[in-house]
């Protein structure tokens, strides 16, 4: 008896497990509930910038009016970790202007008589730390919500150049229906529709450009997305440059090695033609 139980055993469990199984494949499920946020996202806008495609490369006016709106406008909130003074040489400013630009910017450090926090001048070799001293002090002044870093912003998203651009265009009043938390804003191209961050852009001439570009909101937005294209890339243009003359190089070899093979094998060819080629 107990041999036969040890036995059916195994198939009883077996069985027990198949029947649970198809239970759970034929049992009535709830209804999903869908997600409203799905039918009121919307994709990146369409919009070109210079650095697109494989022969890409910098504006630098237009980076140095990107860098404008960033330091007058975003920078009020965000970081750039990544980026420090001296690298704006790129955009085309003297080491002059660095330097003043730097200046204008505290950097936090420690008093040596006292052991006190303290600020000091900015240097060219410092980086755009931002406004706060850390991650609780954002919060604390923007209602729990953490200003990301904007370093590598068009690379952290999926067509991020398009992204930002679309984000900073796309706030609107949110349609009937659609309740929009207090100390939220309406913008169908984030991720959660409601956004901590308030429209930055909100009028012509907010920033007011040298050059005699015109600062639309629209303008500021594409080229403040163009500087942050380069601060998350600044080596494109080398890249491009690069890689375009690897091909170049791999093109010139292909062919070497083309008209070497037909040197090597044009007379073993013809004495093969002539049966002069004794068999192995």
């Amino acid at each position: 008896m107990g041999r036969l139980i040890a036995f059916l055993a195994p198939f009883a469990i077996g069985g027990v497990f198949v029947l649970a199984l198809l239970v759970g494949a034929f049992m009535p499920r709830d209804a999903v509930t869908p997600d409203p946020t799905i039918a009121l996202h919307k994709e990146a806008k369409e919009v070109s910038f210079k650095s697109d495609g494989v022969f890409g490369t910098f504006d630098k006016a237009q980076l140095q009016r990107g860098f404008k709106v960033y330091q007058e406008v975003c920078a009020a909130c965000h970081s750039l970790h990544q980026v420090a003074f001296r690298d704006l040489a790129a955009l085309g400013f003297t080491p002059a202007e660095i330097k003043a630009i730097a200046k204008k910017n505290d950097q936090p450090t420690i008093d040596e008589k006292t052991g006190d926090a303290a600020t000091r001048p900015g240097l060219p070799s410092d980086k755009f730390y931002g406004p706060y001293a850390n991650e609780v002090a954002a919060r604390a002044a923007n209602n729990n919500a953490l200003p990301p870093d904007l370093s590598l912003m068009t690379k952290a998203r999926e067509h991020g150049n398009r992204y930002v651009y679309s984000l900073l265009t796309g706030y609107a009043n949110a349609p009937a229906g659609w309740a929009v938390p207090q100390g939220l804003h309406y913008n169908p191209y984030f991720k959660s529709i409601n956004i901590a961050m308030p429209a930055p852009l909100t009028s012509e001439g907010q920033v007011e450009y040298t050059d005699g570009t015109k600062p639309t909101v629209d303008q500021m937005a594409k080229d403040v997305s163009a500087f942050l294209i380069w601060t998350a890339e600044p080596k494109l243009v080398e890249r491009h440059r690069t890689g375009f003359g690897a091909v170049i190089f791999l093109l010139i070899m292909t062919g070497l090695g083309y008209l070497s093979y037909r040197r090597v094998w044009a007379e073993i060819k013809y004495k093969t033609k002539k049966g002069e080629v004794a068999s192995a």
